[in-house]
């Protein structure tokens, strides 16, 4: 075993495999390895990345979070534009 924050500490990885095991392969029957890969592609990318709730992002979805952020971000950059003209006005 590795310490917290070690780089041989792979906790993250290993939440992750136990996500797509039991979310997306557990129970499923795959004929070809083709229909297995198209399968995980399609958990990753489209229900893992976009729609699924994560923790770490305040039980947000990644486009939710995203979409909170770049919305943020905007505020913030008004403020700034708006302080550094009126600091410039007087």
């Amino acid at each position: 075993m590795s310490k917290k924050s070690d780089c041989y500490d792979n906790a993250a990885m290993e939440s992750w495999n136990r996500s797509l095991k039991v979310e997306a392969i557990h129970g499923e029957k795959f004929l070809t390895p083709a229909e297995a890969k198209q399968h995980v592609f399609g958990y990753i990318e489209v229900y893992y990345n976009r729609k699924r709730l994560h923790s770490k992002l305040s039980c947000l979805s990644p486009e939710a979070f995203e979409v909170k952020r770049v919305s943020w971000q905007d505020v913030r950059e008004i403020r700034e534009r708006s302080v550094i003209y009126f600091a410039s006005s007087k």
